[in-house]
């Protein structure tokens, strides 16, 4: 029989992994957020900054002169708000999908990229967010949303979308925001140790005090192993919510039962996309091209792979579904879907998510960057692309011809839904020169557990 570990056994296990200070890890992921920012960096900052300054006026016009300014027409009052509130929370997905349930299956090759995705969660929820606001137009009287006892008797309306929404996006953006400040911890420390002046003062506030013990560590371990069990749920439910504000209307094209998981797969369909997108180029400019490797790369596009199959198949069940009903309504509405006045956007929509990724089959595209980057920019122009098609199709063209109408977002629209992507390249950007972008103390514990294999071997 084996003798049952001592004492000092389990604790030499459970000892923080070593911090050298020379150490090839440390040194290159902290030279992205140490060094002084560079001129691209600042001209990047300075577009964001101008574009989210242009996207806020125009907001504030809305605000005076009403969301008549918008592209809205009778029948169809859901636009490009509603369709950017989707794309969004579809791509904070890949965060929990990265760091909670690969977390849970081991699958080693999260490690360098889980930060990043986690920090696009964070950012990307908090974007859509904004869109709840935009959208209802009398942001002065978005208190009514959340449920609370008031002098004036008024209560929320629990059967409205709206409610629906506020009540998953705010439980999943408290998550995600736990389980990404959980896993700074022991990188903070790391650097506070490295760091002086303002930065050892924040870094040193941020960390609580993380000095790398055993009972620390474990604690980490204990909380990171119970938040991915709390998270994971969410990665199913809230996007399920979202698709429920379409699946519960008789609108044609929307009251179906496949758009909680086909909202899922394509959430994380677009989450990974758009993790790619943003990595590549943070790849490329600060050298870390031996810590994201060819091995991520093939991961990842092999999951893009699966999800398109997943959102391809849906796109196909979908048009099967509208002939087999026998419904005028539904086949009108899917048959204008492809060869009506919308037809742009569904070609765009089938061949960016259903068509590209095909190339995933060839290892040679899964670990060539400018080909990922490529494919992984077509992706995310698809998936918005997806939500416009979902939304206006459905709504434009209902039961009763003698009410359709025609949409067309106004430059108005599109300015708001660019300022939201420069309001997320901002907070990426700053995050990137202030905390590291890739977990430190995951990358070099697969390094020191290779090493030891090596050894052993």
């Amino acid at each position: 029989m084996t003798p049952p570990p001592s004492a000092g056994s389990i604790a030499a296990r459970m000892r923080p992994v070593p911090e050298v200070g020379d150490s090839a890890t440390n040194r290159d992921v902290m030279r992205v957020f140490m060094e002084r920012p560079g001129g691209g960096w600042l001209l990047l900052v300075l577009v964001c900054l101008a574009t989210l300054g242009a996207a806020g006026a125009v907001w504030l016009y809305q605000i005076y002169k009403g969301l008549g300014i918008a592209g809205y027409a009778h029948p169809v009052f859901w636009g490009a708000y509603i369709v950017t509130f989707v794309f969004w929370v579809g791509i904070a997905h890949a965060g929990t999908l990265i760091s909670a349930i690969l977390l849970l299956f081991r699958a080693k090759w999260r490690n360098a990229i889980n930060r990043s995705a986690e920090a696009m969660t964070v950012f990307a929820v908090f974007t859509a967010q904004l869109f709840l606001g935009i959208h209802v137009g009398r942001i002065w009287k978005a208190y009514f949303i959340l449920p609370y006892p008031n002098q004036r008797g008024l209560w929320v309306n629990f059967k409205s979308p709206l409610l629906w929404d506020t009540f998953a996006i705010s439980t999943y953006t408290l998550v995600s925001i736990i389980f990404f400040y959980v896993g700074l911890l022991p990188d903070l420390a790391a650097s506070r140790d490295r760091s002086t002046g303002w930065r050892r003062v924040l870094y040193g506030a941020l960390c609580l005090g993380w000095q790398g013990t055993s009972r620390q560590w474990k604690a980490h371990t204990r909380t990171s192993l119970h938040l991915s069990g709390l998270a994971t749920p969410l990665v199913l439910s809230v996007h399920s919510v979202v698709s429920w504000d379409f699946a519960m209307s008789i609108v044609p094209g929307w009251h179906a039962t496949i758009f909680a998981p086909y909202f899922v797969a394509g959430a994380i369909f677009s989450g990974f996309a758009m993790v790619l997108t943003v990595m590549i180029p943070v790849r490329r400019i600060f050298g870390l091209e031996h810590i994201i490797t060819e091995y991520h790369f093939d991961n990842m596009c092999r999951f893009l792979l699966l999800t398109s199959m997943i959102v391809f198949y849906a796109y196909m069940i979908e048009y099967f579904i509208a002939w087999y009903s026998g419904v005028d309504a539904e086949k009108a509405s899917f048959w204008l879907r492809a060869f009506g006045p919308y037809w742009v956007s569904t070609w765009i929509m089938i061949i960016c998510n259903g068509v590209v990724p095909q190339i995933f089959w060839w290892k040679k595209c899964r670990v060539t960057p400018w080909i990922i980057f490529i494919a992984a920019t077509l992706i995310n122009i698809g998936m918005w692309f997806e939500r416009y098609v979902i939304i206006i199709t459905g709504l434009s063209r209902e039961y009763d011809p003698a009410v359709w109408g025609h949409y067309t977002p106004h430059p108005y629209e599109l300015m708001i839904v660019a300022g939201s992507f420069a309001f997320f390249s901002v907070a990426f950007l700053i995050f990137l020169k202030l905390f590291p972008v890739i977990p430190m103390f995951e990358v070099k514990e697969l390094e020191i557990h290779a090493r030891d294999h090596e050894g052993a071997h």
